[in-house]
């Protein structure tokens, strides 16, 4: 049996095997007509570790080959990796520990952060990532800074405008931030204590822009979301929108962290464990008033349902068919990455013919929404989300679940009062 396949970007001319062991192996493999060329690099077996593989194929193999495909022409370029450059440091925290701990998605960001920094080109000529880091200053990381913040561009007419792009300037700075502190830990003789992209007081967007929204599903939405789902066969994904819904859970959670024992457990059956991987909290959601009537029965009739044919896991796994079949493996990754769930989202999305802006956030935002509609304190709305220090929850137990109780039953009030005057 073939183990689940990888969704994994893999660099040019690698590919993956699956082994006798149910594990994937990566293999480098130059073009046949290179090798008809009398080409000089070789095939090459990179190993089962993804992370090792992709370097050996984009430090040492990829450049070998591009040099030899080039006569020599690549080579030309400027020097990389100079001990104690910014280039260097970025290669020290992409080589550390800290780096694989990282997710996928903010992986492709600091990446993008840090090559965005690293290419800047100085008035000297040079690039900022070739400049010995003993000489950076807080002056001269401002002033990068604020080169990176606005991009220059041409309209239609050719006219140069200028662009803020203060949020991925925000986000380089921030990689930068973290590169130099793994850096300074793993090499703390060559990197400086000091760093220069602590404390420079970024700010989110300027005094007269206003706050980007998520945008916010409405209930008719999240029905007619579920309905597609359930018709195009993505049952798991239909019943995830309506979790987060109702428990205000994000999506990292929903795929990532919920899993059958943390529903209705044999010495819990009443409730539901709800961990937020943001905060590492975790609480239990009561599924029963004090009077034993159900809370949540469109959404716990789902949940037992999947329970039944699953004993162990996540619960939410991929169920729709797929010409290799429906495998059931989990709709996030090893590397915790989740961008094909969010393209499948989208088609439901697109299929429903909802507001293209919609993503499966705006579901949790509409919950948090409908609960403001139904006039839920403060307090509720707390609890709910879990936006509570941790250390007091043992304090407010009985208060919580009160609050829970008191709340899923206003919005569940709202919800009907709501689709009564609809009719």
């Amino acid at each position: 049996m073939k183990p689940p396949r990888t969704t994994l970007k893999l660099p040019r001319y690698c590919r993956r095997k699956p082994l006798k062991n149910g594990r994937w192996a990566y293999f480098f493999e130059p073009p046949t007509w290179s090798r008809k060329q009398g080409c000089e690099i070789k095939a090459e077996a990179l190993g089962e570790d993804y992370t090792a593989a992709v370097e050996r194929a984009e430090t040492v193999l990829l450049p070998a080959f591009d040099s030899w495909r080039s006569r020599g022409l690549t080579d030309l370029g400027p020097p990389s990796l100079v001990p104690g450059t910014f280039d260097w440091l970025v290669s020290i925290f992409k080589s550390h520990q800290k780096w694989k701990e990282i997710d996928h998605k903010t992986q492709r960001l600091y990446d993008q952060g840090l090559s965005l920094f690293a290419n800047h080109m100085l008035k000297d000529g040079t690039r900022a990532g070739s400049k010995q880091i003993g000489q950076f200053t807080k002056g001269f990381v401002d002033a990068v800074y604020a080169k990176l913040l606005v991009v220059e561009e041409r309209d239609k007419d050719g006219n140069i405008i200028h662009r803020e792009r203060r949020r991925f300037a925000n986000a380089a700075m921030v990689a930068c931030r973290r590169a130099w502190f793994v850096g300074h830990r793993a090499r703390e003789k060559d990197v400086p204590a000091i760093n220069p992209f602590s404390r420079m007081g970024l700010k989110a967007r300027a005094p007269n822009q206003a706050a980007r929204e998520t945008p916010t599903a409405t209930w008719e939405e999240l029905v007619a979301f579920r309905r597609k789902a359930n018709e195009m066969g993505y049952r798991s994904v239909a019943t995830a929108a309506l979790l987060s819904w109702e428990w205000l859970q994000r999506e990292e959670h929903v795929f990532g962290a919920f899993e059958i024992s943390h529903y209705r457990p044999k010495e819990r059956p009443n409730s539901v464990k709800v961990v937020h991987p943001k905060n590492g909290e975790e609480a239990w959601w009561p599924l029963f008033d004090d009077a034993g009537e159900t809370l949540f029965p469109e959404l716990m009739a789902e949940l037992d349902e999947i329970k039944s044919r699953m004993t162990a896991g996540l619960m939410f796994r991929r169920d729709h068919q797929s010409r290799r079949g429906s495998a059931l493996v989990p709709w996030i990754t090893q590397r915790r990455d989740l961008r094909y769930l969010r393209a499948v989202v989208k088609k439901i999305i697109r299929a429903a013919s909802l507001r293209s802006e919609l993503s499966f956030t705006s579901f949790r935002h509409g919950g948090f929404t409908e609960g403001a509609d139904s006039d839920l304190t403060d307090a509720e709305l707390r609890a709910a989300g879990r936006h509570r220090s941790s250390r007091q929850l043992p304090t407010y137990a009985k208060r919580t679940r009160k609050q829970l109780i008191s709340g899923s039953k206003k919005r569940r009030e709202e919800r009907t009062k709501a689709a009564g005057l609809s009719e």
